[in-house]
């Protein structure tokens, strides 16, 4: 859908410059901007956004006799270099 916007000079410049260096149109720039502002609305006011937290899917775990509740015993097996 075309709209017409009026935006000022210098944001509209600022956003043509990251749009090049991003290799994208302004208009997807702009699209960008609109989802995540409005995703960000979704949320219950006064309540943090929940962080997405990485998960590491691997297998292995702890090497033996490495305590995970001990920091030296942590530290200990993070400079052990075999």
């Amino acid at each position: 859908m075309k709209t017409t916007l009026d935006l000022d000079d210098d944001l509209l410049a600022r956003a043509k410059a990251l749009a090049a260096r991003e290799r994208t149109s302004l208009t997807s720039l702009i699209e960008e901007g609109l989802r995540l502002r409005l995703r960000a609305r979704r949320r219950e006011p006064g309540r943090p956004a929940t962080p997405h937290l990485a998960v590491y899917p691997g297998h292995g775990g702890l090497a033996p006799n490495v305590d995970p509740l001990s920091n030296r015993s942590l530290l200990e097996a993070a400079d052990d270099d075999s």
